[in-house]
């Protein structure tokens, strides 16, 4: 009988981002994924309200943070991981395709020669079918990519935690026109979770409120997405969904946060070293985008 965690979600609707806490009863051992840094881009500030709620319930409820992991390099909010991992330990976690982001965004940025690419800001790098513990419960990871080419899934017990790979079936799927994206890749990688058990749990790293739902949601399951998804469910074919996602990404916007996040969190989250004036800056390149 394959293990079940239990599932805490902070959602944060200013950036549309859930955060989930997975947790082994029988052992008391959490993993925090996706989590929120605040930030004001207004004001370059940054605040740890969102993760200090995480703190706080992982230490109320007599919970050990095991893992602090990323499904990718987000594009639209700050990870708290430097933050959640000095206040209650544990090892990040990503992929290990992260060094492509980093090369990618490392040349664009212009970052310092001191950066390393080579993904060792991050505790652990995951290759794909890669096993490991939460607590009691076996885990392992699917590398889903298409929305970035370093996207993975963590399937923890009956509980798949897809990043943006997928987002509600009345919502659709991840935009794939970042560098590095590919929209027949996704379509790929999608059938990979279409492939696992039609209960398995299936948790999203954001929702917008699909057009006539009032609040939002985050969990699913393999089977309602195979069969309900509006964009790849149904089956529908590679190329209508390549199709579909080429022309959906022509008129979409860039992320608000785009910037400022991929800079941060292709650093595991911290900071860019300061300048000579002592002061910490994000870069804005011109024209690029």
């Amino acid at each position: 009988m394959t293990a079940k965690p239990e599932v805490k979600t902070f959602f944060d609707e200013e950036t549309f981002t859930a955060c989930h806490i997975v947790s082994d009863p029988a052992t008391g051992k959490a993993a925090i994924i996706d989590s929120v840094l605040d930030f004001d881009p207004a004001s370059g500030r940054t605040s740890t309200a969102s993760a200090e709620a995480i703190v706080e319930y992982i230490k109320t409820n007599g919970l050990a943070a095991e893992w602090i992991l990323e499904t990718h390099v987000h594009a639209d909010h700050l990870t708290a991981a430097p933050f959640l991992k000095e206040k209650l330990g544990g090892k990040t976690a990503i992929g290990s395709n992260i060094t492509l982001v980093q090369n990618t965004f490392g040349d664009l940025f212009n970052a310092e020669p001191e950066f390393m690419r080579d993904g060792s800001q991050f505790d652990a790098l995951f290759d794909d079918g890669a096993e490991f513990k939460l607590g009691s419960i076996d885990a392992r990871v699917i590398w889903t990519p298409g929305h970035t080419p370093a996207c993975l899934t963590y399937l923890i017990g009956d509980a798949a935690f897809v990043g943006d790979t997928l987002f509600m079936p009345d919502y659709g799927t991840a935009r794939c026109d970042f560098p590095g994206g590919d929209a027949a890749t996704l379509y790929k990688s999608i059938q990979k979770l279409f492939a696992l058990a039609d209960e398995t749990r299936l948790f999203m790293c954001h929702d917008y409120k699909a057009p006539g739902r009032d609040e939002y949601v985050w969990e699913t399951t393999v089977k309602d997405e195979r069969e309900k998804n509006i964009h790849v469910g149904g089956g529908k074919s590679q190329s209508e969904f390549v199709n579909m996602r080429t022309e959906r990404d022509a008129t979409l916007a860039m992320p608000r946060l785009i910037l400022p996040s991929v800079q941060l969190n292709m650093r595991a989250g911290e900071f860019p070293p300061p300048d000579s004036n002592g002061v910490r800056y994000i870069k804005l390149p011109l024209n690029k985008f």
